[in-house]
């Protein structure tokens, strides 16, 4: 058991260090590319990865679903969720941004509490509000310092903390490598959608200039950004597998806690690559919510009543 421990450790550093890679590169696009060609390209890239894997592995390739309702809204809640949460990467620091999508276990619980009606005690309530006040002092919601930006990884997040609720719920009779087939086909329909949209509508980067990275028009002659919308599709989906595997090696009470090494790897990278230093608050914010969510860990350990740390909270 130490071993599988181990070894699942291992994959969740690793996993981390490729997604803290990703951010990176998609934060690079942002200049040329389009975001929605990044998330249509890794949608399509990581359909084909996966029914190769699947293939060479034995497995299934099953695109339906038992539950299609429900399906269909965690892949509306990822898309839009990773939306809000890449365009927030090219804006502010990228441990501000990671940290807010920590809030994640958060919502879980406040989701398990009010409207699964699971038992959570007084200890993990109060975590959830040490949490909260961390996500407050990263936000700064006064006249002078409000960033309304700050809410896009807030609102992953939450989308986040509900999709996987839903592939809690949905886990009986959907496999994991249906649930994650579905991201990655859905994935790539709601970009291709939404390029053809903004085409249709005339919307693009000269009327939108603001949200230009999400409305600019597809670049298909420039090597060096195709090049790297490539590798991002390889490392997103080398990445979902190694924390796959994580889960399904390790104990999740053991393992879970090594995600939040994706923080500390996002200030390394801000501070190198981008000169990024997140203020004080935002520093004492970072240590609330992480610490908050660990307690939650830990509690439900504790507790023998895990509800956070079913599930991988980066994918």
């Amino acid at each position: 058991m130490a071993s599988d421990n181990n070894r699942g450790i291992l994959f969740i550093l690793v996993g981390m260090t490729l997604f803290s890679g990703q951010d990176v590169l998609i934060r690079q696009l942002s200049d040329g590319g389009s975001l929605l060609q990044v998330l249509t390209i890794r949608g399509v890239l990581g359909t084909i990865f996966l029914t190769i894997f699947l293939k060479l592995t034995g497995r299934p390739v099953i695109l339906s679903s038992a539950y299609p309702l429900l399906s269909a809204a965690r892949i509306i809640l990822f898309f839009f969720g990773f939306l809000a949460f890449y365009y927030a990467l090219t804006v502010m620091n990228l441990a501000e941004v990671t940290a807010l999508f920590f809030a994640s276990p958060l919502f879980i619980t406040l989701i398990s509490k009010f409207f699964l009606k699971e038992s959570v005690g007084l200890p993990r309530t109060m975590a959830v509000i040490i949490g909260f006040m961390g996500v407050l002092l990263i936000v700064k919601p006064t006249a002078d310092t409000f960033n309304a930006i700050a809410l896009l990884p807030i609102f992953t997040a939450f989308a986040y903390a509900v999709s996987m609720m839903v592939a809690r719920y949905t886990k009986d009779k959907d496999s994991i490598w249906q649930q994650m087939m579905h991201l990655y086909f859905g994935g790539a329909i709601f970009g291709a959608i939404g390029s053809i949209l903004m085409i249709l509508f005339a919307v693009n980067e000269a009327t939108m200039p603001t949200a230009g990275y999400i409305v600019r028009e597809w670049n298909l002659t420039d090597s060096y950004i195709i090049s790297i919308m490539i590798c991002v599709a390889a490392i997103g989906c080398a990445g979902m597998l190694l924390l796959t595997y994580a889960y399904r090696l390790g104990a999740p009470s053991v393992i879970a806690p090594f995600e939040y090494s994706l923080l500390f790897l996002a200030a390394a990278w801000g501070y190198f690559l981008f000169d990024e230093v997140p203020d004080t608050l935002s520093m004492w914010g970072m240590i609330l919510i992480v610490n908050s969510s660990l307690f939650i860990f830990f509690r439900e350990n504790i507790r023998r009543r895990p509800v956070a740390i079913k599930t991988s909270l980066r994918t």
